[in-house]
């Protein structure tokens, strides 16, 4: 039976949804454009904000928040539906195109939002496919540095509070986004993200687990280890 996600209204999703196999989920540029409409449509119908995005040949990576629980889940479904009927439609093909459901995970406005903004409009860098974020036409980056318009996004709080009007936000935000993000930062990320978990502070996660009524922490690996000492050893 599969876990219900977590979702809380107001409280940004960090998603991430991979092609089966680690396939092309985008072969060239009417692709993306496709997705990008479809996503333009979706979150509108059922109440979320997007307020950051990159589409990679074989991934994508957004930031969500909703106005009421569940909203996220059907947002992706409808997404995916869309997208995935054209996609098969304009190749020939049948089946699915997406690796299982997609992952997601909660996260803390105030320790952790701008983190995993410029995680996701640094994907581009670390996979060597461009030598600055803002060379990626495919990422909310350009909306985020003033450099482009664009309507689908909903600038979020935590965003909007780096300055006093746009020119100031999107010069904070660049100096943010050249400063490279701890190993430390990246890998709680990358473990919330997998086991689907509340990435904040304790009191963040306390208030998480007590609304949803389930554990919101990541769980070590394996086995939990003996403690030798109760033994006299």
């Amino acid at each position: 039976m599969r876990r219900p996600r977590l979702e809380l209204p107001g409280i940004p999703l960090h998603i991430t949804h991979r092609g089966v196999n680690r396939g092309a989920t985008f072969i060239d540029d009417e692709d993306f454009a496709s997705y990008l409409q479809a996503l333009d449509a979706c979150p509108r119908g059922q109440g979320v904000a997007l307020h950051g995005d990159v589409l990679m040949t074989h991934h994508v990576h957004l930031r969500v928040s909703a106005e009421a629980g569940g909203a996220v889940s059907r947002m992706m479904q409808a997404l995916g539906r869309r997208y995935v009927r054209a996609f098969n439609a304009r190749y020939g093909r049948t089946g699915t195109l997406w690796e299982g459901r997609y992952k997601s995970c909660l996260v803390d406005t105030d320790r952790y939002l701008l983190a995993c903004l410029r995680d996701i409009e640094l994907n581009p860098v670390r996979a060597a496919m461009v030598a600055q974020p803002w060379d990626d036409r495919w990422s909310s980056v350009h909306a985020h540095l003033g450099l482009r318009a664009d309507v689908r996004l909903t600038p979020h709080p935590g965003y909007l509070a780096l300055g006093r009007d746009a020119r100031e936000r999107s010069a904070v935000y660049r100096c943010l986004l050249l400063q490279a993000l701890s190993d430390d930062v990246l890998a709680d990320i990358r473990s919330h993200m997998r086991q689907e978990r509340a990435l904040g502070s304790p009191v963040f996660q306390s208030m998480v687990e007590k609304a949803l009524n389930r554990p919101v922490e990541v769980r070590p690996h394996g086995r939990p280890r003996r403690d030798s000492s109760a033994n006299g050893l």
